[in-house]
């Protein structure tokens, strides 16, 4: 990833240093390096080395005053401003990516865990389907929310069949119990009333 940030910069250097060159080749700026009474396109540009670090101030706008555009060079102007248009337009796209890359977490998925099976049992009087969370690393995940489906085959009354058809599990969406803060291993619970979706399954329809 770094050896692509920096490829993509290094090859914009490089192609619009080539194009300033040619510019200053095609008129002639070469052959009147040591001439006082000659106007060139970019001042003190004598060479290929001396175009490519003129492209990189450009682009970077650093600027440093010694290799200056002049008004005589018309193609020169349009060609600084399309390096500076479409520099900006990689800036903005490669800082974008790498923020896209910090911000993403490293394998984090493999930090979470949860229990291999889920247990039906009474909690406080309540028939609840259980299941335990946990987070392995030591910065743990602040305001996390959780949030469980049932899938199974579902045949309508008309006879459509739905082979996963999703339905919410409640966690606790209502009275704020799905949002978890992970400093332990939690258990999840859901009560099995008459709007859960396991009300009219039977134990011996359980896997």
């Amino acid at each position: 990833n770094l050896l692509i940030f920096v490829m993509v910069y290094t090859v914009t250097w490089l192609f619009f240093g080539m194009i300033w060159w040619l510019i200053a080749y095609i008129r002639g700026d070469m052959d009147h390096i040591e001439d006082p009474s000659w106007t060139p396109c970019v001042t003190n540009l004598n060479g290929f080395v001396s175009a490519f670090l003129f492209s990189i101030e450009t682009e970077t706008t650093i600027g440093y005053g010694y290799r200056v555009i002049t008004d005589k060079c018309p193609e020169g102007i349009i060609l600084l401003l399309i390096q500076s248009v479409l520099g900006s337009i990689v800036n903005a796209f490669m800082v974008g990516c790498m923020f896209v890359k910090i911000s993403q977490p490293k394998k984090r998925a493999e930090t979470l865990v949860f229990s291999t099976h889920a247990v039906i049992s009474m909690r406080d009087g309540k028939l609840c389907l259980m299941f335990r969370v946990g987070d392995l690393r030591n910065s743990h995940i602040v305001e996390a929310s959780i949030r469980a489906k049932l899938i199974k085959s579902k045949q309508t009354s008309e006879g459509e069949f739905i082979p996963l058809n999703q339905t919410d599990i409640n966690v606790g969406y209502y009275t704020g119990d799905d949002r978890l803060f992970l400093v332990s291993p939690l258990i999840i619970s859901h009560e099995i009333n008459q709007q859960s979706p396991f009300w009219e399954i039977s134990k011996a329809q359980l896997p």
